[in-house]
């Protein structure tokens, strides 16, 4: 997963008895975004005062992508990425439970005695009062707290943080993305929108038009965002500029899933393997289906035109 593994536990069979013990939240926490970070400080702030590790429980699929498939929203992040902010914020621990059949039809009493109970043997228990679980969600906060009363475990709500009026949520960020409105997306997710990856091959077509990219795959049903974008590339210390397509390539016609396209200015390095994270400055337009090879070549071109411009304003 990542150079701490040691952190990231999979699966109930991997707990060890040094894992017991513990303050916990858990959470989709897509996108790890200011709200998730405020709880997740409550959380680090418990288990100093109680002298526990923190441990945050997430699950794989994520439940709405069980449930819904490919029409569950656009993740933010993918699990390596959200693993990383997690590491980054302080959390000692995550804990990865995989969403299946099996879990899904768990009893909301079931998942307290299995995985809280005898599985964290958690102490404290860090959620929002609208925290639903276990099978049919007929588990609450209300039942949490009658759990923790019989169990010798807290049950403690969770921080709420808004901006301008309006509680910070991974559904209002996906709608700024969606509306290209990227200071916002900034200031909820308290950094610049970016999507992480690894360099792959594609069918080298950029290159043979003569404007080669470098090709990222999303990994996931959809992309919070759709269209040609004005971006940066963290490569290691350097900042590269480009334009960027998340999309399926409608002229082309070979995709299903989207990937993302970079087209770096003034850049030919082999970059494949590598691990690049993609920030996204400003929309240019809409993915279109064009008549012909030449017609896509010419918008492409006059797209990097428009990425030249900003970058020297």
């Amino acid at each position: 997963m990542t150079k701490d593994n040691k952190k990231f536990i999979r699966g109930l069979h991997n707990l060890k008895p040094e894992h017991s013990g513990c303050v916990a939240t858990i959470g989709s926490f897509d996108g790890v975004h200011l709200g998730h970070q405020a709880i997740l400080r409550q959380l680090i702030d418990k288990a100093n005062e109680l002298g526990l590790p923190s441990v945050v429980m997430i699950f794989e699929p994520q439940p709405q992508e069980f449930f819904s498939g490919e029409q569950a929203p656009a993740r933010l992040m993918r699990l390596r990425e959200k693993v990383e902010a997690f590491i980054n914020v302080g959390v000692d621990k995550i804990f990865c439970l995989q969403f299946n059949r099996s879990l899904r039809s768990l009893s909301a009493i079931d998942f307290v005695e299995k995985v809280l109970i005898s599985g964290l043997k958690v102490r404290c228990l860090v959620v929002g009062d609208d925290f639903r679980f276990g099978h049919d969600r007929s588990g609450n906060y209300r039942l949490l707290q009658q759990a923790g009363y019989k169990n010798n475990f807290d049950v403690i709500d969770t921080l709420t943080l808004e901006h301008q009026g309006e509680r910070i949520s991974s559904t209002r960020i996906r709608s700024a993305l969606e509306a290209s409105n990227f200071i916002l997306a900034e200031r909820l997710l308290g950094e610049t929108f970016k999507i992480t990856g690894c360099v792959i091959y594609g069918q080298r077509l950029g290159r043979e038009i003569g404007i080669p990219t470098v090709n990222v795959a999303l990994k996931r049903y959809s992309a919070p965002l759709s269209g040609v974008f004005i971006v940066e590339v963290l490569l290691g210390n350097r900042r590269l500029a480009g334009v960027a397509n998340v999309g399926i390539r409608p002229t082309i016609g070979d995709l299903v899933k989207p990937v993302l396209e970079v087209h770096l200015l003034d850049f030919d390095e082999d970059l494949y393997g590598q691990r690049i994270h993609v920030e996204f400055k400003a929309k240019i337009r809409d993915e279109k289906t064009f008549s012909s090879m030449d017609m896509m070549v010419t918008a492409i071109n006059r797209d990097i035109q428009v990425a030249r411009k900003y970058f020297t304003a």
